[in-house]
């Protein structure tokens, strides 16, 4: 299972994870911030959990790229 972290409230718009992950991220036009799809809120981190191996590599290649690494990959 892939576990996807993201801390919203940190993210400054850089537009990296979406680049390398479009299937996991997109940038809210309400205020230029990342949006982990279809993740759940808790306490300001978005967490998705998917069976889906093949998102493992994409996502975890947007953690790396975040400047501000506030996006975590595990896979579980």
């Amino acid at each position: 299972m892939v576990v996807i972290t993201l801390q919203r409230d940190k993210c400054i718009g850089c537009n990296y994870c979406v680049e390398l992950a479009p299937n996991q991220f997109q940038m809210s036009k309400k205020d230029g911030k990342s949006v982990l799809l279809h993740s759940k809120e808790k306490k300001g981190f978005y967490t998705y959990k998917s069976q889906d191996e093949f998102i493992f590599e994409a996502s975890d290649n947007a953690a790396k790229a975040c400047p501000v690494k506030i996006i975590s990959v595990k896979n579980v």
